[in-house]
């Protein structure tokens, strides 16, 4: 695969995955409405721990080669 390839199907990926992300990323933050969702503040820390913790493994991913694997639950 020529360096042009790996560049093109690198944003072809990126673009479609960091998207989904995204929205994803937006459909947990409804979860903090209220008025439809029951949650401590103890649920909703796990939450914001646990995508922070993958934001920064993803931060990682970029200047290393180290892989994280973990998965989140509540």
């Amino acid at each position: 695969m020529s360096k042009n390839d790996k560049s093109a199907k690198f944003k072809e990926l990126a673009r479609s995955r960091v998207n989904r992300a995204i929205n994803m990323i937006r459909l947990i933050a409804n979860l903090g409405n209220k008025a439809h969702y029951d949650y401590t503040p103890d649920q909703a820390k796990k939450i914001v721990n646990a995508l922070s913790a993958e934001v920064n493994n993803v931060k990682t991913k970029f200047n290393s080669k180290k892989r994280g694997t973990e998965e989140f639950t509540i």
